[in-house]
């Protein structure tokens, strides 16, 4: 198990949407922003769904409508259902953040979290299941498709398991973070190489990532008990082996057999182990990827 069966959950962090079916047409500078987005906040490529007119050939539309999960009622049912996973994930780093980013010196907000299934709208485009997890700075919201787990480990060759899930949305949540310290704003990450700045802002998300796990275990719900047991080191090494499975040399790898680092956008899987784990040990005031020389990466 990783919750405390007796941690109680309050609901209502995460919120589900259904679904509908939208054709979308159209195209260029718009589609093109669309896809380069995506790739940025998430790293994977939806340039295999834009049609050679730089027209998106058709993607499945989310409702707008949401409902708060509610059925989540204590950490039982956390370790029982991957929805009330992400619910206690997300109480807990709600908790973890409020009293953290004091540290920070941030003006610390809730971000929304939205599950969908198979395609959804969003500030930043129509997300669908392809583009795995991210989140939409305009919105201030995560966005997740409960059956990228899946492909975590069939087609990312992660170990999987529950730390596994909840690392993805620790460090989509470190994203929010991030847009509240005005990190997005200042930092420039349209260009790519092992020291962009679209780097440094992934590595650093890790590393809050990482932050986060290192305090979870002593983070109490709303019974007072805390969210988790604490960690074995066979759940940490899931979550390693997680962020090790989208490090761009291992996507590339995977995708053509080469590894080109000019064109990294998240950093290699050596390195985001490295930032989840100096987080993980040193917490998130130790998470300065930003200023330092890129050989320290």
């Amino acid at each position: 198990m990783t919750f405390n069966d007796d941690s109680r959950l309050q609901g209502g962090k995460v919120k589900r949407r259904g679904r509908t079916t939208t054709a979308v047409a159209g195209g260029g500078v718009g589609v093109a922003v669309l896809v380069f987005l995506i790739a940025q906040f998430t790293g994977f490529d939806l340039s295999g769904v834009v049609g050679g007119d730089g027209g998106l050939t058709q993607i499945q539309g989310g409702g707008a409508t949401a409902e708060p999960v509610t059925e989540c009622r204590t950490g039982r049912d956390a370790n029982a259902d991957v929805d009330c996973r992400m619910e206690g994930a997300a109480e807990s780093l709600d908790a973890y953040w409020t009293a953290e980013s004091r540290q920070l010196g941030v003006s610390y907000t809730t971000p929304d979290f939205y599950l969908f299934d198979g395609s959804t709208d969003t500030a930043c485009g129509t997300a669908s299941a392809s583009t795995g997890p991210f989140y939409c700075p305009p919105d201030r919201a995560l966005y997740l498709d409960t059956a990228f787990y899946d492909d975590l480990q069939s087609k990312y060759g992660s170990s999987g398991g529950p730390l596994a899930q909840m690392y993805v949305v620790a460090h989509e949540w470190g994203h929010h973070v991030q847009q509240l310290q005005g990190t997005f704003a200042d930092t420039d990450r349209s260009g790519t190489g092992a020291s962009s700045g679209s780097v440094r802002v992934e590595l650093q998300a890790d590393c809050y990532a990482g932050a986060w796990v290192g305090n979870a275990a002593s983070t109490e719900s709303a019974n007072g008990q805390t969210f988790f047991e604490p960690f074995t080191r066979a759940q940490i090494a899931d979550a390693l082996s997680a962020a090790s499975a989208v490090g761009d040399d291992s996507i590339q790898e995977r995708s053509s057999g080469h590894v080109d680092p000019d064109s990294f956008t998240h950093g290699s899987s050596e390195q985001r182990q490295r930032w989840f784990e100096r987080g993980y040990e040193q917490g998130a005031l130790t998470c300065d990827t930003l200023s330092i020389p890129g050989s320290s990466l």
